[in-house]
Formats: C-alpha cells, sequence, structure tokens
C-alpha cells in the first residue's frame, strides 16, 4: 500500500470525571448519555488500536501499518518497545482527574509487564476561570511529609496548582505527581503508555459501585520524584515565519511539539524524511503531496499523521488555522 496521511477512528473513554465538552471545543461526535474523559486519537497499545477512518489504508490498524510501512512511517524516529512510540489523546476534566504519577524508566523495568514510561504534556485547549492543574509538590515537601498527607487525606495541601488559561502548555516527566483541575480541557501527547498510580482520589465514590476507586499507594510512593521540582524540557518561546507564527512549547526525550498558526490561504512545507502529528484545533485545510488524487480536506478536532516518506507534503490553511505539530527525535 502506498504511503498516505492517516486519520484514525478516535476511541472514546467514559470515565468518572468526564463529560461533554469535546462536543463543543473540538467538534467531536461522542455517544449518548455518557461522561466521556478521553478521546484517544492516536494509539497503537495491546487493548486499544487506532483504527484509519477514511483515505486509502481505511480499516488498518495502527499496529499493522507500523509493520508494513516502517521507515517510510517513521523516518528516523524509534519505536518505543516495537510500538508507535506516541499516544495522543483529548482529555475532558469535568471533574478533578485523581492525584496521579507514573513510572520512570527504573521503575517500568523493576515493574516489568506492560508498564512503560508515561512522559507526557498538556496543552490547554480550554478553561474556565477558575481551572487549574496540580504539578509537583510546594517546597518542603519530603517523603515523611509526603506519606503523612496521605494518610491524611490532605494531598492537595502539599500540591504546587497552578491556574492555566487556553494556549498554556505543561509538561509532566515520569514521577511527576499531577492532577488535572476540574473544567479544564487539553491534548495530551505521550508516550505509548496507559500505567497510572493513584495517590488521592478527592474522597469521591464511584456511582457505578457505590464504592472509592482503587488507590495504588506503595507503587505511587516508590515512582514519585521527590528529589528535584525542576521541569526540563517546557518551552514558551515564539518564532515569527514568513508563513505563520510558531510558538515552541516542548522539546523532551520523547517529542517535540509546537503550536502553529497560520492565516487562510497559506502554505506549510512538510519536510520528508521526517513524522509530523497535526492536532488541528480551529480552522481547516488540505495536505497535499507528489502522487495524491484526492487530498483529504481537515479540519478541528481532526488529527493527522503524516508519514516521513511522503514526497513534498504540504498543508494548504482554508480557513485561519491553529493546530499542534509533534515529531520525534531523531535516534
Amino acid at each position: 500500500m502506498k504511503l498516505c496521511p492517516l486519520i484514525f477512528e478516535p476511541i472514546f473513554k467514559p470515565k468518572i470525571w468526564g463529560g461533554r465538552t469535546l462536543e463543543q471545543l473540538v467538534a467531536k461526535k461522542l455517544p449518548p448519555n455518557e461522561p466521556i474523559g478521553e478521546s484517544w486519537e492516536v494509539a497503537d497499545l495491546e487493548d486499544d488500536q487506532s483504527l484509519v477512518a477514511c483515505g486509502p489504508a481505511k480499516g488498518k490498524t495502527l499496529g499493522e501499518l507500523v509493520k508494513e510501512w516502517g521507515e517510510g512511517l517513521l523516518g528516523g524516529a524509534s519505536l518505543f518497545e516495537g510500538r508507535f512510540p506516541l499516544l495522543i489523546k483529548y482529555l475532558d476534566a469535568c471533574e478533578h482527574l485523581s492525584v496521579q504519577v507514573h513510572p520512570d524508566q527504573t521503575m517500568a523495568d523493576r515493574y516489568g509487564g506492560n508498564v512503560r514510561v508515561k512522559n507526557e504534556a498538556w496543552y490547554i485547549v480550554g478553561a474556565k476561570p477558575d481551572g487549574c492543574i496540580y504539578r509537583g509538590f510546594v517546597d518542603g515537601v519530603d517523603k515523611a511529609a509526603y506519606e503523612r498527607a496521605i494518610a491524611d487525606g490532605t494531598v492537595k495541601s502539599i500540591l504546587k496548582r497552578i491556574p492555566v488559561k487556553a494556549g498554556e502548555c505543561y509538561y509532566l516527566p515520569s514521577g511527576t505527581v499531577h492532577a488535572l483541575g476540574a473544567g479544564v480541557v487539553v491534548a495530551e501527547i505521550q508516550t505509548p503508555s496507559d500505567i497510572t498510580y493513584r495517590v488521592f482520589d478527592w474522597n469521591r465514590v464511584d456511582a457505578k459501585t457505590g464504592q472509592p476507586r482503587e488507590l495504588h499507594i506503595e507503587k505511587a510512593l516508590e515512582c514519585s520524584n521527590l528529589s528535584s521540582q525542576q521541569i526540563v524540557g517546557e518551552l514558551y518561546e515564539v518564532e515569527q515565519t514568513t508563513q505563520g507564527n510558531v510558538t515552541h512549547l516542548v522539546n523532551c526525550e520523547s517529542f517535540i511539539t509546537d503550536r502553529i498558526k497560520m492565516a487562510e490561504g497559506k502554505i506549510w512545507g512538510i519536510p520528508k524524511n521526517e513524522l509530523f502529528i497535526f492536532m488541528i484545533l480551529e480552522g481547516r485545510g488540505i495536505l497535499t503531496y507528489d502522487g495524491s488524487d484526492d487530498p483529504q480536506e481537515f479540519g478541528c478536532g481532526d488529527t493527522v499523521v503524516v508519514p516521513a516518506g511522503l514526497e513534498n507534503a504540504q498543508f494548504h490553511t482554508k480557513a485561519d488555522t491553529i493546530w499542534l505539530e509533534t515529531t520525534l527525535p531523531k535516534s
């Protein structure tokens, strides 16, 4: 099969803390009568495989295309434990997410199985006036204070609360204790892992079971980074180009993410031999490339995977357009 741009069917995840905001902010057609917390846009995991929604590769899974296209898809980037190296989502926090942490490489190696590193970034798509995230600890928190706060149910008091607004981006390397606050919608770029250890769940009860959700205190304590609160890789650097406005957001070991703003009628050239992922936040456009007979139009809410091997790929804006552009470090 010839290389082509990819848009996948979203995988919707009902969550106790979810809502319906993705319908308004990123034009998702949600299943009725469920609080949808996550829309998985690009996934290559054991139990969740993205399925191509349209175009020549319609019906193929991402895992199948990783094997079939190889470097034509990934360019110089490496697989992540044999899988596509990113998991791309939208999250809608109608209520607070649990206070949680993900394992770093040392802990992932110790636990084994499907436990993998989870470095992630949150781009704020929308936030209510009191919207916030929690990331890391306030000054002076050691392991003993952390354990006391868990035992007393006062974890919130030791967390660093950050007010947020649309257009901001925050990097969360593995080992960072964090929570997404109520009223915040984010685009999430992360490594392909679905492992989360809950520290605190705001004393809520799951209406379906009548019980609190499971916590993972022992593993959370082992995985939490208490030694440093410095976040390396988070940027906010604005660059003006002849095509548009580029804001460099995150440059970390796992991915590189920028926000691009372009006016209607502009052309954004896409380099060959490098994988790109576009999350279209506003506007619309088409992607052309050599050999394309019927270019696909993309709009708000679409996530487009652009294979590295496409020749002369260009994004043509058909309206004022904003998107997140993610690439991978070369191995």
